[in-house]
């Protein structure tokens, strides 16, 4: 069993997304030993140096830069390497070039630590998420996407904004693929045990179907809007890279909406897709299939065929593990 003094952690691509989930879980202490993986071996001898540097202000572990070879005895390994989406790139051709460095990536790593678990950073992400389970030939629990975890932290942050409470109080879920078609469950959000709209009543707030409408398109469309003002979003995903594995490596069954493998959730089955999903030491233990409205249900089951498609698209192993 991992204990606090023997947790590993490889990240594999030390751009903006990896080396800031490096600096996210140095001061963590979730893991006493870190190793940065890249391409460009320069690059993540770099990053270790500086983010050894910073070690005098926390705590003492070993981080350093490493090859594949390093991932032996890893529990987690958190892939973040890949190409960046060109200006009006489709989805797809995106998938189908970050598909031929997954099939670079992933081999080598599940060769070395055949026990650990994968968690895909990489856009985009479920669909990535589902070709890194059929290269690796993990159980599908074992392999994890970072799906919409950020896309849910954003809705609870605009919806505390906007009733000026505390974002952590607020309860509501993007579910679906990470990207254009992502589905807000407002049936089933909630403040304090009431839905938005009992909430709004109580509170003296406007909660019309309008208002919902804009914020979720405020929450979709973030990305979009952080890449024009700075060229990439970092933080926020870094910081729900290191929820995910605290809840991985702490054990503690920590309810996340993650990509996995769907079987049979309102007719959707062999996708990786996202849904509030229950995380501990063996990876994913418990899919929560949400009551739907039949609105829900329709654009969730619409957003499963858009990665569907992008799955069909890619150079998938012949055999399903």
């Amino acid at each position: 069993m991992v204990t606090a003094q023997s947790a590993k952690v490889v990240i594999i691509g030390t751009g903006m997304v990896g080396a800031t989930f490096g600096y996210a879980l140095l001061p963590s202490g979730l893991a006493p030993e870190i190793i940065l993986i890249d391409a460009n071996r320069a690059r993540a001898e770099g990053e270790a140096m500086d983010l050894s540097h910073a070690m005098p202000f926390y705590r003492p572990i070993n981080i350093r830069s490493g090859d594949y070879a390093d991932c032996a005895g890893a529990d987690v390994v958190v892939v973040a390497a890949g190409a960046a989406q060109r200006p009006g790139e489709t989805r797809t051709h995106l998938a189908q070039r970050n598909a031929e460095i997954f099939r670079q990536i992933i081999p080598q790593v599940t060769r070395q630590a055949p026990d650990a678990i994968l968690l895909i950073a990489t856009n985009p992400v479920d669909s990535l998420t589902y070709l890194s389970w059929r290269l690796s030939g993990f159980p599908p629990q074992r392999v994890i996407g970072a799906g919409t975890i950020l896309d849910t932290a954003r809705l609870r942050y605009v919806l505390g904004a906007r009733f000026n409470i505390d974002p952590r109080s607020v309860h509501a879920y993007i579910v679906g693929e990470h990207g254009d078609s992502e589905v807000a469950l407002w049936s089933t959000a909630s403040i304090a045990g009431m839905s938005i709209p009992d909430f709004c009543h109580l509170t003296g707030h406007t909660c019309t179907e309008e208002e919902q409408l804009a914020i979720f398109r405020q929450v979709r469309d973030a990305a979009y809007h952080i890449i024009e003002l700075k060229g990439a979003t970092y933080y926020a995903i870094a910081a729900g890279l290191e929820r995910i594995v605290e809840s991985i490596l702490r054990d503690q069954n920590t309810i996340l909406t993650v990509s996995g493998l769907l079987r049979d959730c309102y007719g959707v089955s062999d996708v990786s897709l996202s849904l509030p999903m229950v995380i501990g030491r063996q990876g994913i233990s418990r899919t929560l299939c949400l009551p739907m409205d039949e609105r829900e249900q329709g654009l969730f089951r619409a957003s499963a065929r858009i990665v569907r498609e992008v799955i069909d698209s890619l150079p998938l192993p012949e055999v399903a593990y």
